[in-house]
């Protein structure tokens, strides 16, 4: 696959895809939620917004990474929620409509702050090299319209088409779901003379990034004596980040153009199957984390 077309063209067509197919399952209701479960609501887009990019920038400075990778984990880390999170939370027997909800909240916040965490990145990991920024203003536009248009769109079909929508729904996840790994496919062939090394050097640290934003999602919901549900979520929800849309950032034409800086988010797209899965079957069997 042709690196100018696959950047170019079919990632943003895939992210549209992907963001439309969760707007698809949104109503107005899903951001009302926060009047309703306002404590996991906050827990959950604390460990989301702030956690998860603190433990990024420490996991980039310790694991032996180059900058353009390190500033790629950060890429990863600023990003939302993926609409993956909310099919492993019904798998994990999670809190589902929370997890709905903490996706479609922190969808609309990061289109703010992955800029600036990204930016902020790169000033401290390239320094003088880091001769792209991404501007803010334009920035954050170009993020709406490849996130919140497709979501917007979906969530109208929901609410004027709710039948067809039920319909193609599962449908349109699961081409999201194949979409995603033709990118990743295409992403790892063009780096095909390093991907070795990338896995050695990547493979762990999205690893651990992973692995210790779900204990502390957990261990944030314990402390606040959520039930079972809830704490499931959102030890999904900040664990699993939409790696569409960081590979977008960080390998698409109109933002940072870089390729390599989206290895850590396609490795990491391959691991969070494995790891958010082994959660999901250990809390299924568990069936609650925590006593209600």
């Amino acid at each position: 696959m042709e690196s100018n077309f696959l950047t170019a063209i079919f990632l943003p067509l895939a992210l549209f895809v992907i963001m439309l197919g969760m707007g698809l399952g949104l109503t107005v209701a899903d951001f009302k939620r926060i009047l309703v479960e306002p404590k996991a609501v906050f827990l959950g887009m604390i460990a989301q917004l702030v956690l998860l990019p603190i433990v990024g920038f420490v996991l980039a400075g310790i694991f032996p990474l180059s900058p353009e990778l390190m500033v790629g984990l950060m890429i990863l880390a600023a990003c939302p929620g993926g609409p993956t999170s909310n099919l492993m939370a019904y798998l994990a027997k999670g809190n589902v409509a929370l997890s709905i909800t903490l996706t479609a909240i922190s969808s609309v916040i990061t289109v703010f702050t992955i800029p600036l965490v990204v930016n902020l990145a790169m000033q401290n990991f390239m320094g003088e090299a880091a001769v792209i920024q991404l501007p803010f203003l334009k920035t954050v536009i170009q993020i709406a319209v490849i996130t919140l248009i497709p979501v917007s769109l979906g969530m109208l079909l929901h609410a004027k088409a709710p039948s067809f929508a039920a319909r193609v729904e599962t449908g349109v996840k699961w081409l999201s779901l194949f979409f995603l790994g033709l990118i990743i496919v295409g992403l790892l062939v063009r780096e095909r003379a390093n991907v070795a090394d990338f896995f050695v050097q990547v493979g762990w640290v999205t690893f651990t990034l992973m692995v210790l934003t779900m204990a502390l999602g957990y261990g944030i919901a314990a402390l606040a004596k959520l039930d079972g549900a809830s704490a499931t979520s959102i030890t999904i929800e900040v664990g699993i980040q939409n790696g569409t849309l960081a590979i977008a950032i960080a390998s698409a034409p109109t933002f940072l153009n870089s390729p390599a800086m989206a290895i850590p988010a396609a490795i990491y797209s391959l691991l969070m199957f494995v790891v958010s899965g082994a959660f999901a079957w250990w809390a299924q069997r568990r069936s609650l984390l925590l006593p209600r």
